[in-house]
């Protein structure tokens, strides 16, 4: 099941690749981000392949049950944010054209790739609970790192149009802001898998409720700076969506610049509402005094 579930996820990936690559979207970047996304979910479930086909895994340290349960919860995610995001800020401005066919059968690959991939988690769900497993990956804390680092990962196409905010130092540091707390995310969630974080010198809760609050204030930083500076008048920003050169015309491939800045406060106040809850479950794990992991869960 396992080698069927993985071929069919790499031809689908593969042939998505290959459709998104064939069209002449290299200046939008959300087509950019989707095929890079769609790379990596191939790469990473090639290596995968190959290490299972090779039995190395059983070489490894850490859980191989929990890094393929996440994998496949993580990858699906992925390739279901390509599928929406792709159509709704690219294909949707190619109109009925070759290149329309073409980003239209992409998006369906990806939809196939996605199923795929929950399919796989699924089926990884109804293993026998064995040492293979911790019990971290679907508790609370886990869902919502996952959460955080996938609206980042949404986040970085919408800023990866450097006229957004290099014309201000504190538009940059909202950029910074957000990949230190990605950073920190992507950290956590391995140190987790790989049965490190019981060797840290602080209690597991005290080390997380650090992090949930210092990503709390970074996040709500971020987006006090960004509303100010690209949406309020006084600070140089542009409040009405009409006065954007941009958006007075429907281009042919782009999201007009007034919608980016737009998708990008939303996002950001969505990531600190998950930030906040994630903040609160750690509070109250540190205030009663528990140390419970959510592997022994």
């Amino acid at each position: 099941m396992g080698y069927f579930l993985r071929t069919l996820q790499l031809l689908s990936t593969c042939v998505a690749i290959s459709l998104v690559g064939s069209l002449d979207s290299w200046t939008v970047p959300t087509s950019n981000w989707s095929f890079v996304i769609l790379c990596f979910c191939f790469v990473v479930t090639f290596i995968i392949l190959i290490i299972e086909s090779l039995a190395l895994h059983y070489c490894f340290s850490f859980s191989w049950g929990d890094f393929l349960l996440c994998h496949a919860c993580y990858l699906a995610l992925f390739c279901l944010l390509v599928s929406i995001i792709y159509p709704a800020t690219y294909v949707q401005f190619l109109f009925y054209t070759p290149s329309w066919d073409h980003a239209i059968a992409a998006t369906a690959f990806c939809f196939i790739s996605t199923v795929a991939y929950a399919t796989e988690a699924i089926w990884i769900l109804g293993w026998p609970q064995t040492g293979d497993f911790t019990g971290y990956i679907g508790s609370l804390p886990f869902l919502l790192k996952m959460l955080e680092t996938l609206v980042a990962c949404v986040i970085l196409p919408f800023i990866s149009n450097p006229s957004l905010y290099m014309d201000h130092p504190l538009l940059v540091s909202c950029v910074a802001m957000y990949s230190i707390c990605f950073f920190l995310g992507i950290v956590t969630i391995l140190l987790n898998l790989a049965d490190y974080e019981n060797r840290l010198p602080i209690s597991s809760s005290t080390f997380h409720l650090m992090l949930s609050l210092l990503s709390v204030l970074l996040y709500m930083g971020a987006l006090v700076l960004w509303s100010l500076y690209q949406f309020d008048e006084k600070f140089g920003g542009q409040p009405k969506r009409s006065r954007d050169v941009s958006c007075q015309h429907r281009l042919t491939n782009y999201v007009c610049v007034w919608d980016q800045r737009l998708a990008v406060a939303i996002l950001t106040a969505i990531n600190l509402l998950i930030y906040v809850a994630d903040l609160v479950y750690w509070a109250h794990q540190f205030s009663v005094g528990t140390e419970d992991q959510p592997r022994d869960s």
